[in-house]
């Protein structure tokens, strides 16, 4: 199981957003830091096929981006996911997972089982619309795992929550790394420090630093020096 991008490359007229980036991922939690503008989002919407690259390739396990197949292996959580604010939670989810393709039967099964885990089980019939910001964005994590996906990016996923939600998070996020390819950006840097296996510096499109991360390195410290206070807190 591997996520392979070749040099992937996006072009946007005169700004180049995504440099010629070549990585490999295999199994566990990636961690993807970089200031404001450095093409973390544009890199995963490449990723996950939202967008389309000027130049090289994206696949997973051999299947292309574009490929049917791939987008079913496949679990995307957006800085600003779209919902129905008119949806309860329940129906919001059950919609995502026909949308998935997933059987009326397994998709509502699903759905009670991931509101559970998010911590949204006694609010099910409530409008997503009365949410909290915190509350949606653990609705958004939970349609993100609808199909149990092999290939999960998120961007930004605890944005949002309080600390306790945040370790809550984390520590689901790292389950999921055992079977999966998670690909985690943030502005946390202790998200990262506390949960990837590997990390991965963006600036100006390239990825500047790629390596595996020893727990008992600060990861802040190394963060800042890459960039700058000011920068990196862009």
């Amino acid at each position: 199981m591997e996520l392979i991008t070749d040099r992937l490359s996006k072009h946007f007229q005169n700004k180049i957003a995504v440099d010629r980036v070549s990585l490999r991922l295999a199994p566990g939690v990636t961690g993807l830091l970089g200031a404001n503008g450095a093409g973390k989002t544009t890199l995963m919407r490449l990723i996950c096929g939202i967008l389309k690259p000027t130049a090289g390739s994206v696949s997973f396990d051999g299947l292309d981006v574009s490929a049917e197949e791939y987008r079913a292996q496949l679990g995307y959580l957006p800085q600003d996911f779209g919902y129905y604010p008119d949806f309860t939670a329940l129906d919001f989810l059950l919609y995502m997972a026909a949308i998935k393709g997933l059987g009326k039967s397994q998709a509502r099964r699903k759905s009670l089982e991931l509101l559970d885990t998010v911590g949204l089980a006694d609010v099910y019939r409530k409008k997503v619309k009365t949410f909290s910001g915190g509350m949606r964005q653990r609705l958004g994590i939970a349609q993100a795992l609808l199909n149990d996906p092999k290939l999960l990016i998120l961007d930004e996923p605890t944005s949002g929550l309080d600390p306790k939600e945040r370790v809550r998070f984390r520590d689901l996020i790292a389950d999921l790394g055992r079977d999966s390819v998670v690909l985690l950006s943030t502005h946390i840097v202790s998200d990262v420090e506390h949960i990837a296996d590997r990390v991965l510096i963006m600036r100006a499109g390239q990825i500047t630093f790629d390596g595996p991360w020893d727990p008992e390195r600060d990861l802040e410290k190394f963060y800042l020096a890459q960039f700058g206070e000011e920068e990196a807190n862009a």
